[in-house]
């Protein structure tokens, strides 16, 4: 019970990542604000965590929508101490077949939103005397995909965003980390081989660059933001956690 008496948010969480990320904290003990745009799934998935969480419909690309999950967070649960900002779109296209419009939707959510989900939750984490801000980046953030561009763009963002954070803050007892996954089985990478020639051959083909050979499960990227929202993480701060099956490490 690594997360007894803690408050999280979660950005994100009507499915992936985010989903596995809220039932995981939960089930170490803390009380948690499920936040997405999608209100069915998110007050579905508090019903079934139970009566240590809350579902939030908020827009994370909005002022008002952060500002919204952060005051409903502390009324019910009297404070917060972690900020899980996964919350992502992804779009497909090379350079040359990015709008403006798209560009500008991939920056609203990922790198904007989180900036704007760090802004409104400051406050509270200071009135708790300190917390754990951690930030789902990518390994898109660290190389390149040719069809992934602007996302991958937004991601680096968060890294060298999460640098600069933890510099200002760390002082105030605010950790910032981010978690740089691999391909992880969720709708974004149904997305990703949907926009393949040969979806099955791309899959096979791709798992198979894996050391492990598979994808992660969104409940490996929740351990991971498990162990950085914990006190088991209490000197780690302005880092990447990579989580991507030995992908990384392999030149061929």
């Amino acid at each position: 019970m690594r997360l007894t008496g803690k408050v999280a948010i979660v950005t994100g969480a009507a499915g992936g990542i985010g989903a596995a990320t809220a039932a995981r904290f939960a089930a170490e003990g803390a009380s948690v604000a499920c936040v997405d745009r999608r209100a069915e799934a998110v007050e579905e998935l508090a019903r079934r965590i139970g009566a240590n969480a809350l579902g939030i419909a908020a827009d994370v690309a909005s002022p008002d929508g952060n500002a919204r999950m952060v005051e409903q967070t502390v009324r019910r649960f009297g404070g917060l101490d972690i900020l899980h900002a996964n919350a992502a779109v992804q779009i497909m296209g090379r350079i040359e077949d990015t709008g403006p419009e798209q560009w500008d939707q991939l920056h609203a959510v990922n790198l904007r939103g989180v900036y704007l989900g760090v802004q409104a939750a400051l406050p509270a984490l200071r009135e708790r005397g300190g917390g754990s801000i951690v930030i789902t980046a990518s390994l898109l953030g660290i190389v390149g995909d040719p069809d992934l561009p602007a996302y991958g763009a937004m991601k680096g963002g968060l890294r060298s965003m999460t640098r600069a954070l933890a510099t200002a803050h760390g002082p105030e007892s605010i950790r910032v980390n981010t978690i740089c996954p691999g391909d992880v089985e969720t709708e974004l990478l149904d997305d990703f081989f949907a926009f393949q020639p040969d979806p099955d051959a791309a899959r096979a083909r791709l798992a198979e660059r894996y050391p492990l050979r598979r994808f992660a499960a969104p409940e490996d990227v929740a351990a991971a933001a498990l162990f950085l929202a914990s006190d088991d993480a209490a000197y780690i701060t302005g880092t990447d956690l990579v989580v991507d099956g030995g992908l990384l490490a392999r030149i061929y």
